[in-house]
């Protein structure tokens, strides 16, 4: 491995610190400097859903990237409620929560599977999934229902065939988010979360699943901007050396690509800073740094050559960045073996909702029903990909309420002589849904509740559908089951 100088002119040098960065842009059409970028050897793109109109103009865009240079092309994938390629309309693909719930691996890797064709079609090189994060915390508010649940061995065995199922198709998996997101209170968007668990815990809870991930051959790992006291110290995982090199890297064995989750996150920017998290991050191990959404041409170049200078003044070594770039080339060059085989079917999302979706009580004929959406607010990881019912099912009335702002008395007058159901989503999360369901069964207590979150909170006596996620495939499988 050779040595470059450290001085900010070395071409060399500076091709190096772009290699690192997925950077991200506005817009269906790739703009001029993103393409201006790869031609100096810039790592890739993250896609996010204003990027996708449809897959056509997808494969037109990344076919575009590809002519600029030899780009990482990313995005955000998991199925369910995340989705980047059905952004707009809303997951075929039930998510983790519901995959868990069925617990069939097999189900669980043909999902994938076809997931990753429908990638790899649109020129998508690498899937930021799945998530292997152990939901512990019910009130999670960024993992939920991106998990395949509260039980190790359960995740661990979903994850393993997810990266199989992905990777049959040669679109790398990026297993996340590492050490492990799901026992937090907090959003990493917004500050650093709290894992607060000795290592002998963290080895047995979290890990478990990142070792399996790790032994089936997942080409990439992402970090998570959590702060594990016992491991990390003061500082998120991302920049944590004692996270990325000492464990994963060490004790763990990986010697795969290391991807940072998004650095324009909170997290990150309201403690070291942009530039400063770049610097921090790839002397601790990371190979990868995705930018996220915010940051522009301008940003990108100060990340460069803050990269730059803290080679020139010690804070980076140089063969940081070349063993970065040697996983990053063996990346790319797995990912353009031609694929063999035929693709799934494109059923196979439903097939899976419709296995998902539990019921309790009975589910009487509905009769002219009315149907009420209790809003719940979009999360940054989610975006705001529609949900519900209303565009599956134009004939049927479908009203959707603010939970603060529900008028109880002219929703149940509404509904006199027709069927009531009531639809929430993560109504554990949220008093004032449960108020609405709970005001609504005081009158009506045949009213039907679908919940399309995590199933923590039921109502006595009520009869209860269960979706384990807010997809389109959740909400078709729901519909035909109470036959709307």
């Amino acid at each position: 491995m050779s040595e470059y100088i450290a001085d900010p002119s070395d071409q060399g040098l500076r091709r190096l610190a772009a290699g690192t960065l997925l950077v991200a842009f506005q817009g269906t059409t790739a703009p001029e400097w993103v393409l201006r970028e790869l031609a100096g050897g810039l790592g890739g793109v993250t896609l996010f859903g204003f990027n996708v109109a449809d897959s056509a103009q997808l494969s037109a865009l990344t076919g575009r990237l590809r002519e600029a240079g030899d780009p990482v092309i990313s995005l955000d994938e998991e199925g369910g409620d995340v989705t980047r390629l059905d952004y707009h309309v809303g997951s075929p693909y039930p998510g983790n929560a519901a995959l868990g719930a069925v617990d069939d691996v097999e189900l669980t890797r043909r999902v994938y599977r076809s997931i990753g064709d429908d990638l790899a079609r649109c020129g998508v090189n690498l899937d930021m999934a799945p998530s292997a994060d152990v939901n512990t915390a019910d009130d999670n508010p960024v993992i939920g229902t991106r998990s395949f649940g509260p039980d190790t061995a359960l995740v661990a065995r979903h994850t393993v065939a997810a990266v199989h199922g992905l990777q049959s198709a040669y679109v790398a998996a990026c297993v996340k988010h590492f050490p492990g997101h799901g026992a937090t209170r907090q959003d990493s968007h917004l500050e650093i979360p709290l894992v607060d668990a000795s290592i002998e815990l963290l080895r047995e809870r979290e890990l478990a699943p990142f070792r399996a991930a790790i032994g089936a051959g997942t080409k990439s790992i992402m970090t998570a901007h959590v702060r594990v006291p016992a491991l990390t110290g003061t500082v998120p995982a991302t920049l944590s050396a004692a996270a990325l090199t000492g464990l994963l890297r060490g004790e763990m064995g990986y010697d795969g690509v290391v991807v940072t989750d998004a650095l324009d996150m909170r997290a990150i920017t309201e403690s070291v800073g942009l530039a400063g998290g770049a610097v921090l991050s790839l002397a601790a191990g990371a190979d990868l740094l995705c930018l996220g959404p915010l940051p522009v041409e301008d940003d990108v170049r100060r990340i460069i050559d803050e990269i730059v200078a803290a080679v020139g003044d010690g804070r980076l070594p140089a063969a940081r960045l070349e063993a970065a770039a040697e996983r990053v080339a063996r990346l790319r060059a797995w990912s353009g073996t031609p694929q063999t085989g035929r693709a799934e079917e494109s059923v196979i999302g439903l097939t899976a909702a419709r296995r998902a979706v539990t019921l309790t009580g009975s589910a009487s004929p509905l009769v002219n029903p009315l149907v009420v959406e209790v809003d719940t607010p979009p999360t940054i990881a989610v975006g705001d990909v529609p949900w519900g019912f209303a565009l599956l099912m134009p004939q049927v009335e479908v009203v959707r309420v603010k939970p603060e702002a529900a008028d109880v008395p002219a929703i149940l007058e509404r509904a006199v002589g027709r069927s009531l159901v009531v639809v929430v989503k993560d109504a554990h999360r949220y008093e004032t849904s449960q108020t609405v369901v709970s005001a609504l069964l005081a009158t009506r207590p045949d009213t039907t509740v679908v919940e399309m979150g995590l199933p923590v909170w039921r109502p006595e006596g009520a009869t209860y559908l269960a979706t384990y996620g807010a997809a389109r495939a959740n909400a078709q499988a729901a519909a035909e089951l109470l036959s709307l």
